[in-house]
């Protein structure tokens, strides 16, 4: 018999674990600093730019935490002057409606006036602002972002490529946009090896690395396309070290989606990530706009939602998810106090030397060993 074709092995945050160091640190003295283009982060978590996680508030008060707001040019902040009633209709919407409400709502047209206005608002807290736009609009969007102040742009669709064969005369040439907006560039997402290597000859900054693991996403189980977190930050870090070694630039790789606990975070720096750029962890944050709902930019599209609303409910404040005190022993809340200590137990004084430690394949955490949680329930 002739095999058609073979299924290889890949890897999620449950399947695996991190091997401890045969030298140990203080939690104090790792660094944790993300590098991008000219600016230095104190911090290596980044906010999703989705609308119920990233307003201008949330992106002033990430930032002035140590980490990056991405702000999301085409939701509702750039197509409504008046942006708190349109979020109470989508939090008070009936499940079985609010697809259909999400589709009206961002049927409206983006308005350029407003997008120079939330940028300079985000500017006005003294923080670095960076903006997300799809790859379809990213011509006609991106010239006016950096013309408003924007400081990086991230273009972001579910799927991107550095090659896409479409019937327009000339499409979206990354290495073209790099030299034109002369700001750091991420482009994403991407999950394996050659898509993230040819994304990088470019030139762009930083990639992003996740397709369908986000709690709010259903990529998956819509088109079925995806690849296990793990797996798909492995390959996309292989490329950058394949890359590095070829032309001696540096280009980031960001885990993005799929990460809810310390543990999860922990887990995607042990397997090449630079930073983690988080949706539904920050989206239970009391400063975020969602008022404890979290909901998938692409719900939206009018003929094939790959999203919906999820409920998140609100953990806390913003500092007591990034930097405790937990409240709550479900790995939730001080996720920045979470990474130092796993860095700490491998021997890691950098993420450098973290993305270096020792994973295996393991059971699930959740059973092993762990009956009695599963039994008291979740942590309150």
């Amino acid at each position: 018999m002739v095999l058609f074709k073979e299924i290889r092995r890949a890897y999620g945050f449950d399947e695996v674990a991190i091997v401890p160091g045969q030298v140990t640190i203080n939690p104090d003295q790792t660094t944790i600093e993300f590098p991008l283009g000219p600016y230095r982060f104190p911090i290596p978590f980044l906010a999703s730019a989705m609308d119920a996680v990233v307003s201008p508030s949330f992106a002033i008060a990430l930032g002035k935490a140590g980490g990056l707001a991405v702000f999301n040019l085409e939701g509702i902040w750039t197509r409504y002057e008046d942006v708190e009633g349109v979020l109470q209709q989508i939090v008070e919407a009936p499940q079985g409606e609010v697809t259909s409400l999400l589709q009206k709502v961002y049927s409206a047209p983006v308005k350029e006036s407003l997008i120079g206005q939330r940028i300079q608002e985000i500017k006005k807290g003294g923080v670095v602002c960076a903006v997300a736009v799809t790859p379809q609009n990213t011509k006609r969007l991106a010239p006016l972002a950096v013309e408003g102040g924007a400081d990086i742009l991230v273009v972001q669709a579910t799927v991107t490529t550095a090659r896409h064969i479409s019937k327009s005369y000339r499409g979206l040439i990354f290495s073209e946009l790099v030299q034109q907006v002369k700001v750091p560039v991420l482009v994403g997402n991407c999950v394996t090896y050659s898509s993230a290597l040819e994304l990088m000859e470019t030139g762009v900054h930083g990639v992003l690395v996740g397709v369908g693991p986000g709690a709010a996403c259903t990529t998956r189980e819509v088109v079925g396309i995806g690849v296990p977190q793990v797996t798909a930050t492995m390959e996309c870090a292989a490329a950058r070290e394949e890359y590095y070694r070829q032309t001696g630039r540096y280009v980031v790789v960001i885990t993005d989606g799929g990460m809810r606990t310390g543990g999860e975070v922990c887990k995607a720096f042990a397997s090449g990530a630079d930073a983690v750029m988080l949706g539904t962890p920050f989206a239970q944050a009391r400063e975020a706009p969602g008022r404890g709902y979290n909901w998938g930019m692409a719900t939206s599209h009018p003929a094939l939602p790959r999203g919906t609303r999820v409920r998140v409910g609100v953990k806390g404040s913003l500092q007591e998810i990034l930097f405790g005190p937990s409240r709550v022993t479900d790995g939730t809340m001080n996720l920045v106090g979470a990474l130092r200590v796993s860095m700490g137990m491998v021997g890691a004084f950098t993420i450098r030397d973290f993305q270096r430690a020792e994973l295996v394949y393991a059971p699930s955490v959740k059973v092993e060993g762990k009956a009695y949680q599963l039994a008291q329930g979740p942590s309150p």
